[in-house]
């Protein structure tokens, strides 16, 4: 099993930048898949990144490639997201996840989440 903390949330002006980051808990982090998605009020929760479990592999959703960078570091068991160039159609509660390897940014389907993070950007 695996315990999920994102923190880095906050409220931000477009063309901002903030940091996200996941810390897990319980072994094998390394061994899993991590995605970090969002929620915005109304709308259906989307995967917006994702890195395999070495961190060889990073996707991105259409919306935010070239903006937001995905990372991971499985000493530290962290997988951060990098978000500049904020838009306000960035504002959303953020969620890391853990998965396996079907993870991917088509889908929303994840084993584990953790309890999501707020980011409001003003325009």
């Amino acid at each position: 099993q695996v315990q999920l903390v994102e923190s880095g949330g906050g409220l931000v002006q477009t063309g901002g930048s903030l940091r996200l980051s996941c810390a897990a808990s319980g072994r094998t982090f390394s061994s899993y898949r991590m995605g970090w998605f969002r929620q915005a009020p109304g709308k259906e929760r989307e995967c917006v990144a994702v890195i395999t479990r070495s961190g060889g592999g990073k996707y991105y959703a259409d919306s935010v490639k070239g903006r937001f960078t995905i990372s991971r570091d499985n000493a530290q068991n962290t997988v951060y997201l990098q978000m500049n160039s904020l838009k306000p159609e960035d504002t959303a509660v953020y969620y890391c996840a853990a998965g396996g390897d079907t993870m991917s940014v088509f889908t929303t389907a994840a084993g584990y989440w953790g309890q999501g993070t707020q980011v409001t950007v003003s325009s």
